[in-house]
């Protein structure tokens, strides 16, 4: 079993890092333009093998696309990151043209393989990769859900000094300002949050999530590269173990939530085939006012992709 990750910078790195470490892979490739960049950090990752007891053998190559041949899950994370100051709808145009080109590769060598989109803008790189691709929207997804429902989890947990392990949350929406935290299905072992966090400071924790991404651009200079590789990790795991997990993934919908011909976080059942199903939550107005408002940034972003693909 082979998966690919295709960047070694810091998002890269980290989560061909995390799938070796878990030991559900017998090989993975890290793949990068920069001479020298993924074979050093490879070998530096099997160089730990031995310490941390596991097999997964990691390779580096410089953009040897022989080298994925035949990868079942396939991990874009190239692109530049995001600066200070920078929104993700800055990216698309350096970005939608990586993305592009390095998609053509994966499929040329994978065929069949399953491909999960981590590069920014989130909604519309993914987009782009589908009409790259030619697979079936099944196998095309992006990562942001699981993420930004990680922030969200890890925050609340922070609030009531409870361990994030049993916190469980539903995340909706575009990657980015306009996401769409659901309190109403979100439960501490069980117990409903709004039982156990007062209005005024959750709805604090909900904005903070939204801004979760900046908040880390601003601290460090440059994007999260931790928690978005263990939530790509995470998600070639469940596919390669076929775990049938709920997870909020950016999907493509057609009709689903009233919304057709968009990419956009929902809940998914995630299996060896890619998306098994997509689940429809019972929304109130509300929370359909808010998928809604998301979906039309993410259409913004998506028309500015077409505009490009229209002037070529």
């Amino acid at each position: 079993m082979k998966i690919s990750v295709i960047g070694a910078g810091n998002v890269g790195a980290t989560c061909a890092n995390v799938i070796a470490h878990n030991n559900f892979a017998n090989e993975v490739v890290l793949l990068d333009i920069k001479e020298g960049i993924a074979e050093g950090k490879a070998l530096d990752m099997w160089e730990t093998s031995p310490i941390n007891s596991y097999s997964t053998r990691t390779i580096g190559v410089t953009n040897d696309y022989t080298a994925t041949a035949g990868s079942a899950v396939t991990i874009i994370t190239s692109g530049i990151p995001r600066r200070p100051g920078m929104s993700r709808d800055d990216l698309i145009g350096t970005n939608a043209g990586i993305v592009k080109s390095v998609t053509e590769q994966v499929v040329k060598h994978s065929p069949d393989t399953i491909i999960i989109v981590v590069a920014n803008p989130l909604d519309v790189m993914t987009y782009c990769a589908y009409l790259t691709s030619g697979l079936d929207s099944s196998k095309v997804f992006g990562m942001a859900g699981i993420l930004d429902t990680a922030r969200y989890r890890s925050f609340l947990a922070m609030e009531l000094g409870v361990s994030p392990r049993d916190i469980q949350a539903v995340l909706m929406g575009g990657h980015g300002d306009t996401m769409v935290p659901l309190p109403r299905y979100t439960t501490v072992a069980g117990i409903p949050i709004t039982e156990l966090v007062g209005k005024e400071r959750l709805d604090a924790i909900i904005q903070r999530t939204k801004k979760g991404g900046g908040e880390l651009v601003k601290l460090m200079g440059t994007s999260a590269w931790y928690a978005p590789g263990a939530a790509a990790a995470q998600m070639a795991e469940t596919i390669v173990k076929n775990e049938r997990r709920i997870f909020p993934c950016c999907t493509w919908l057609t009709g689903e939530y009233g919304l057709s011909d968009i990419y956009l976080g929902v809940p998914v059942i995630l299996g060896s085939n890619g998306i098994e199903k997509i689940i429809e939550l019972d929304l109130n107005a509300e929370e359909k006012a808010d998928l809604n408002t998301s979906a039309e940034a993410v259409r913004g972003v998506m028309k500015v992709l077409d505009d490009m693909n229209a002037a070529v």
